[in-house]
């Protein structure tokens, strides 16, 4: 019964944790940067390529979706070809495809850049 009561404010101050960590050690290192001398511009530069990261990101997505359908498609397949019976035929299949998917808009991203 107490277990509810617990769960929510272990999930808030772990989030909390994980940003207060994240702020802190990011500004431990630029002050140390900025005791030694190092110029202060390395945390502003402008690294894009050109290319928008919502691109970036639509293709990543398709891809994976490309994979997932493909993996699906092809579990049926051979789930239908050689009548396997309950086996991790489904999710090995989707994993698989799915991991070629995102590599290939990895590759496809990279291309853009």
């Amino acid at each position: 019964m107490g277990s509810e009561i617990i769960i929510v404010p272990v999930m808030f101050l772990s989030i909390f944790g994980i940003f207060y960590l994240f702020l802190n050690t990011r500004n431990k290192e630029r002050l140390a940067l900025i005791e030694k001398g190092v110029d202060a511009n390395i945390f502003f530069s402008n690294s894009t390529s050109g290319v928008p990261i919502w691109k970036i990101i639509v293709i990543n997505l398709a891809c994976l979706m490309i994979g997932i359908g493909t993996g699906i498609l092809l579990a049926l397949v051979a789930d239908n070809m050689f009548k396997i019976e309950n086996g991790p035929i489904y999710p090995s299949f989707i994993f698989i495809c799915a991991g070629l998917g995102l590599l290939a808009g990895f590759k496809i991203a990279k291309n853009l850049e």
